[in-house]
């Protein structure tokens, strides 16, 4: 069936899904769970709307795209943020799941997200979505420091860009979360390294993608291929100072922030890191020390197959 150039807009809850077509006042609800999907999906697919937008919602839209994508229709996944901030600049300032439903349409004819391409379940598909991820949040960084600084004249381009960088992110994201569930492996992986209290999303997306020995080589090896295993500096009598280096960069940053998490949250890190700060232990060789458990932890729990207990300790 040709696709007509109709836009929807799909307001994402736990429990609902409202579903409006730009230009009607009508809204729609569905259950968010199988049965619900299925039947929007059918309804949609003997539409053939042009676009389906949604907002991300943390992975509670995560079944409802998959579905769509499925049934051959065009789905794109937008920023929040800048979804509320479209609909307030259009006087929208009212807000109920119905009115996000039309608002979301609204957005879609107005600016014409790109919708996400066909998902590849494979590792480097995840690798590459990863990196573009990277890149995304290299360029935000930069073009909000370049706005602090702007003129009258450039102002409105940078800010511009940002908005289309964040919904790039947005996008990637969702690709992300679909690459996973498209794996049986990679999604059950995914299961295991986020049982892991510290250990959100992109940390196991970044190890499923660029750590593919994780769980099949011994927790020092697999400290060295991080980067966070201590080098010696010593000569002769002189003991000098250890140091992590080498590895593998992103793994390591994406660990960081997963410790810098876990040494408030999860309690065996959390022990950890106070037991050796009680030593005299320096807060960033404590972190590092953290680091390198968690690696381990995760590293176990893969080989192991076996999700993450608080009373497993390492």
């Amino acid at each position: 069936m040709p696709r007509s150039k109709s836009v929807v807009g799909i307001d994402v809850s736990k429990r609902h899904l409202d579903v409006a077509v730009a230009g009607s006042q009508e809204v729609v609800r569905w259950p968010n769970e199988a049965a619900g999907i299925a039947g929007l999906v059918e309804a949609l697919g003997g539409q053939a709307p042009g676009l389906i937008v949604l907002e991300a919602t943390g992975g509670y839209e995560m079944a409802a795209v998959r579905s769509l994508q499925e049934a051959g229709l065009a789905v794109a996944v937008v920023n929040p943020r800048q979804a509320r901030d479209f609909a307030r600049a259009s006087g929208r300032l009212a807000k109920t799941d119905a009115l996000d439903a039309r608002a979301l349409a609204a957005f879609g004819v107005a600016l014409r997200p790109a919708p996400l391409p066909p998902i590849d379940a494979s590792r480097a598909a995840i690798g590459d979505l990863v990196a573009r991820r990277r890149q995304l949040v290299d360029m935000l960084i930069a073009e909000r420091n370049r706005l602090e600084h702007a003129g009258s004249l450039t102002r409105g381009w940078i800010e511009d860009h940002i908005l289309v960088l964040k919904s790039q992110l947005a996008q990637t994201d969702a690709a992300l979360g679909l690459a996973v569930e498209s794996s049986t492996e990679l999604k059950h992986r995914y299961e295991l390294l986020t049982s892991v209290k510290g250990v959100g999303p992109l940390t196991a997306a970044v190890l499923l993608a660029e750590l593919p020995e994780l769980g099949t080589i011994d927790h020092k090896q697999i400290a060295a291929l991080v980067g966070v295993a201590p080098i010696n500096h010593d000569s002769g009598q002189y003991r000098g100072q250890r140091h992590i280096g080498g590895g593998r960069q992103s793994v390591r940053c994406a660990l960081y922030m997963a410790t810098l998490v876990g040494v408030r949250f999860n309690p065996t890190l959390q022990a950890f890191y106070r037991r050796l700060r009680q030593a005299g232990k320096r807060p960033k060789v404590a972190l590092v020390a953290a680091m390198r458990k968690l690696i381990t932890i995760l590293n176990a729990i893969v080989r192991d197959d076996r999700p993450w207990q608080p009373q497993d300790g390492c």
